[in-house]
């Protein structure tokens, strides 16, 4: 029995939908596209999505949340070795690169709702990804992983998401072959490697 045949017909339906206006989004962007244009991709009647969804938003919504690779990533995570923060972070690196390697449109999502949302429904991603992240958050929190104590965790969670973010969006605008080589070869690694230790070199100061 395939994955389809296990799905109700509403199921089938709504993710024809969410499948559809991923499609369209990714083509033209949330304004441009209109629920019809959604339907007819889709295959159904205007009516039949309204049946699923309340608006264009509420499908957006759906998609940030079931198209984000946080499924896949987190687990891995879970499994990534690193007696230290920096081991973690480091090995987590990888790990995540391969990833989202594999995802590469979702960026592309979540710069839509960056764009055009202004981050609205990034509480509601959160909200969802929160609880299966927190044991990542307790192991970062822990004393002997040798983050600085005056670092809140918030704070350290939201630097390296930031760092991510950076990552990928210049990974965007860099990448073309006409760029060169030392702006195009940087790795997420190369990130890390900066978010964990800076850019300034450790001087003693002089007498």
């Amino acid at each position: 029995m395939t994955a389809d045949e296990v799905l109700t017909k509403g199921e089938r339906t709504q993710q024809a939908v969410l499948d559809a206006a991923y499609s369209l989004f990714l083509e033209k962007g949330f304004s441009a596209t209109s629920m019809r244009q959604i339907a007819e991709r889709a295959g159904l009647a205007l009516g039949g999505i309204y049946n699923h969804f309340a608006s264009k938003d509420e499908i957006f919504q759906a998609l940030i949340i079931a198209k984000h690779p946080y499924l896949q990533i987190i687990p891995v995570l879970h499994r990534t070795p690193g007696k230290t923060t920096e081991e973690f972070v480091r090995n987590a690196a990888r790990l995540v690169q391969d990833e989202m390697g594999e995802n590469p449109d979702f960026i592309k999502l979540m710069f839509i709702e960056i764009v055009e949302f202004n981050g609205r429904h990034f509480p509601k991603l959160i909200e969802t990804i929160f609880p299966l992240a927190l044991p990542l958050i307790q192991r970062f929190s822990a004393p002997e992983c040798g983050v600085r104590e005056n670092i809140p965790t918030s704070s350290l969670i939201r630097v390296f998401i930031g760092n991510l973010m950076a990552f990928y969006l210049t990974q965007i605008l860099l990448t073309n072959v006409s760029m060169p080589a030392g702006l195009r070869d940087v790795t997420l690694e190369d990130f890390m490697e900066i978010f964990m230790h800076g850019i300034l070199e450790n001087q003693k100061s002089e007498l």
